[in-house]
């Protein structure tokens, strides 16, 4: 198949372009670099069925030949990138969303959106684990409103989309991590996993009781690509229901870096969930997919590319 991915610069596109190559597929990729990396694309410059075109979607895109599928994943993803870039945050979920559904359209390609398990917000008692029926606890004035919110409203652009024919998938991404990611991003992950093996205090943030959810970058590639296989247009849950609090997985990477760096306690950011736990039920029964490496094994291999990569610099 002929493939666009936008925002393939980034830690999710690099990992999901390389894997759908392998499978044969042409990818087109397209990124504008504010926070994706051109290091993360250079195993793939040598792919004679891969082209990169530096380009930021919220202006549209045209593209020559037919498209079999559009892999909307063009967004900040982690608070800091996405608090620097907040316009483009919004713009890219909007105005980008809106190009490249009608680009669709044209193409008659199928269509896929990243969307995050941001749109669940703070979730009650009620609704943890969170299931996709749950409509979300979302301060929509807040300043992770301009990612929750411009996710929000992707979905119900590309849902108005599906409704009026087109094919399209929505899958719900939960915390992430694995190679190719930004080590200044400043997610859970690279934050303790290079002061960790730097030596430099970790911050947890809060009382590190807080929950996270964590699934290796692996096994989410495995869970896109099956949806992009199903027929199914409404959101799925992506994401791995071991949960563990903050302050745990600190210790756990801190463990496995073989680091002495002490645990400093920072204030809690304005909206920051106090839990996260996906139910994948539904991707279970759907794709017959679930995650399959535990994070103790997924953190092995992403401390050791931090450390190869701190090495190398």
């Amino acid at each position: 198949m002929r493939i666009l991915i936008t925002g393939v610069a980034g830690f999710l596109g690099s990992n999901l372009a390389t894997r759908l190559i392998a499978d044969g597929h042409e990818i087109i990729g397209a990124d504008n670099l504010i926070t994706g990396r051109r290091v993360n694309l250079t195993h793939l410059e040598r792919e004679p069925h891969f082209q990169f075109h530096e380009h930021d979607v919220i202006e549209p895109l045209d593209v020559a030949g037919a498209l079999d599928w559009i892999l909307h994943l063009a967004s900040p993803a982690s608070p800091p990138k996405y608090l620097q870039h907040a316009l483009a945050t919004l713009r890219v979920n909007s105005e980008g969303t809106l190009h490249l559904l009608e680009l669709a359209k044209r193409k008659g390609a199928k269509f896929l959106m990243a969307s995050t398990s941001e749109v669940y917000g703070d979730p009650d008692r009620a609704h943890h684990p969170q299931q996709e029926t749950y409509w979300g606890n979302v301060n929509p004035l807040g300043s992770r409103s301009v990612y929750d919110e411009a996710k929000r409203f992707a979905e119900a652009a590309v849902a108005l989309y599906g409704r009026n024919g087109l094919s399209v998938r929505l899958p719900r991404i939960f915390n992430t991590y694995g190679p190719h990611m930004d080590p200044a991003d400043g997610r859970i992950v690279t934050n303790f996993a290079i002061q960790a093996l730097t030596g430099q205090p970790m911050t947890i943030y809060g009382d590190g009781k807080q929950t996270r959810s964590l699934q290796y970058v692996d096994d989410l590639v495995e869970g896109l690509t099956r949806l992009m296989a199903s027929n199914y247009a409404l959101p799925v849950n992506l994401g791995n229901p071991e949960e563990m609090t903050v302050r745990e997985i600190a210790e756990l990477i801190r463990e496995l870096a073989g680091s002495r760096s002490e645990l400093v306690y920072l204030p809690l950011p304005e909206d920051d969930p106090m839990q996260r736990k996906p139910d994948i039920t539904l991707a279970k029964r759907l794709l017959n997919w679930e995650p399959k490496i535990s994070a103790r094994d997924g953190l092995i291999r992403t401390i050791e590319h931090f450390r190869q990569g701190l090495a190398a610099s």
